[in-house]
């Protein structure tokens, strides 16, 4: 049985096992593929898998014995699910692996817009408190959350975990989803107006592409802080960019970007009041480790008959 790993360096750029996948078959592992590489690195294998490699109907159509694609993943929009369905290629992804580590990194990026760690710790190592006349500076206000409002869009397994924290930080939490079955759950509109902190946790589909742009915003309080840890396309970045500028928004943090890596004209780049990370916040090691577990698990029950965590 040969099994192949498309692009595996993210997931495990060498501090982490193969071993429990090598078990289940022919094992090969590639760090990166690019796309004119795909259909010859897959050739004759029955079992893929992929974290951002692209797998189209072309793709998929051109490999003979192709059964399976893993994505090494929670979300799965690399993969033509309604070809892989009509090919008979049955694709899993890999749920709730990085719940608590995005979570984590969502209040990461909240606290330090609201206390600037970074920045006043340049500042200290650069000298300027030991020069300092009086006992203490700040260079930016200081942002207390007790008793101020968190409006989570998409009420999953992360956007619960988030709310979680923040209510541990004293906040009070409002959510949004498409299913709404908890007492916190509110209206869109509803959401925009109340919160002073809106934090992003939905999927990536056609309804929510650029679920935040000069509308939403509008409605938005001024001041507001926004977060996502989610996907990039979620935001109208030109729309975001405008209201970072106006104050309207009064910093925003995102984990992610419409195009990663993120290309060197992105209006978001260069802006005092936006922190941006390299889509990392799944990336600990134990929720990388969790993640080629549960892969290499997905797997295992494909190849015994009774598949989990199918998608298509």
């Amino acid at each position: 049985m040969k099994i192949v790993v498309l692009d595996g360096y993210t997931a495990n750029p060498g501090d982490l096992s193969w071993a429990k996948l090598a078990s289940l078959g022919d094992l090969t592992v590639y760090d990166r593929t690019a796309p004119e590489q795909v259909s010859a690195r897959i050739g004759d294998a029955e079992l893929v898998l992929t974290n951002k490699t692209a797998l189209t109907r072309e793709r998929m159509a051109a490999a003979p014995k192709l059964r399976y694609v893993g994505v090494l993943a929670t979300g799965y929009n690399v993969v033509d699910v309604d070809a892989a369905r009509e090919l008979g290629v049955t694709v899993t992804n890999v749920p709730a692996y990085s719940t608590d580590s995005v979570a984590q990194m969502t209040i990461a990026l909240l606290l330090e817009i609201c206390h600037h760690t970074g920045a006043h710790d340049r500042a200290v190592q650069e000298g300027r408190w030991s020069a300092c006349p009086d006992y203490c500076f700040w260079d930016y206000p200081l942002i207390e959350l007790a008793g101020k409002t968190m409006g989570v869009i998409g009420y999953g397994r992360i956007g619960r975990r988030v709310a979680e924290l923040a209510r541990c930080l004293g906040m009070k939490v409002v959510a949004w989803t498409r299913t709404p079955r908890d007492p916190e759950c509110v209206s869109l509109d509803e959401l925009l107006r109340v919160s002073d902190v809106i934090t992003l946790h939905c999927p990536l589909f056609p309804e929510t592409r650029g679920l935040i742009n000069r509308e939403t915003i509008a409605k938005m309080k001024d001041g507001v802080i926004l977060l996502n840890t989610s996907r990039g396309p979620l935001i109208d970045d030109l729309a975001l960019c405008e209201a970072l500028g106006s104050g309207k928004v009064y910093a925003a943090g995102a984990d992610v970007a419409a195009v990663e890596p993120i290309t060197a004209d992105n209006p978001l780049l260069g802006l005092p009041n936006m922190i941006l990370t390299p889509h990392i916040a799944w990336a600990t090691l134990e929720a990388r480790t969790r993640l080629l577990d549960i892969a290499a698990e997905n797997v295992r029950a494909f190849l015994r008959g009774a598949p989990v965590n199918v998608v298509s």
